[in-house]
């Protein structure tokens, strides 16, 4: 795997004090932002972007909501944000403009995305595996309700999968009962 890797910065934010890294895959590049010290046994979470619920506050998912909590989370008991340039479950940012317009006739996520010529997730993860090894990492606790996420690595092990469940609105009701229903989401 062709990465670089950029140096390690200061990040002071309104959930506090942290340190980032960027990793370049490609035409991709990953933010790492973490509490030190590191410990054995992290908390991760690895979040993948929503450019609509992480900057512009959409109400339809539960993104910005997962990690503002798991910024919290891990100002208070150290770890891992692992933000991933992944939009909409990889489809990109275009089509997934286009799904939420697939959404707004009735489908829902999952149909939105196949009728789209995608998968229902077309999310990857080895570039968290290299991640976590840069920084020495081979046991987690992983912050997630994905099921893909805590069976998705070789040669990480993850200790405790640690859920992160969100209030749900009026507007991603739906949306959080299809992740349940069709992705096997734990919550």
């Amino acid at each position: 795997m062709n990465v670089n890797i950029s140096n390690i910065a200061n990040l002071p934010t309104i959930f506090g004090h942290f340190k980032i890294q960027s990793f370049k895959e490609g035409v991709k590049e990953h933010l790492v932002v973490f509490k030190e010290p590191i410990k054995e046994i992290p908390i991760v979470r690895i979040h993948s972007e929503c450019l609509t619920g992480d900057a512009i506050g959409s109400l339809k998912c539960d993104c910005r909501d997962q990690l503002a909590s798991s910024l919290k989370i891990i100002n208070q008991n150290g770890g891992m944000v692992i933000y991933l340039r992944q939009e909409g479950r990889n489809i990109g940012l275009l089509n997934k403009v286009n799904a939420y317009a697939l959404q707004d006739k009735g489908l829902d996520t999952v149909e939105a995305n196949h009728q789209l010529g995608f998968m229902t997730d077309e999310r990857t993860y080895e570039i968290v595996e290299y991640i976590l090894n840069h920084y020495k990492i081979k046991k987690i606790k992983l912050l997630t309700n994905n099921p893909k996420k805590v069976f998705g690595f070789q040669d990480i092990q993850i200790v405790e999968r640690l859920p992160i469940i969100m209030d749900a609105n009026d507007y991603n009701e739906e949306y959080l009962r299809v992740k349940k229903e069709k992705m096997g989401h734990l919550f």
